[in-house]
């Protein structure tokens, strides 16, 4: 079971940082990560 959360929330990590192609790239991924994790917090 913990294999599995630990998949579940390794896959979205590991396609955003292939996603980046550049450090500028994964600055503004973070930030719209944090940026998603605030607005859930306020909900």
């Amino acid at each position: 079971m913990k294999k599995l959360i630990t998949a579940i929330l390794l896959v979205p990590v590991a396609l955003t940082l292939v996603a980046c192609n550049t450090v500028e790239g994964v600055g503004k991924d973070i930030k719209s990560g944090g940026k998603a994790i605030e607005r859930a917090g306020k909900n």
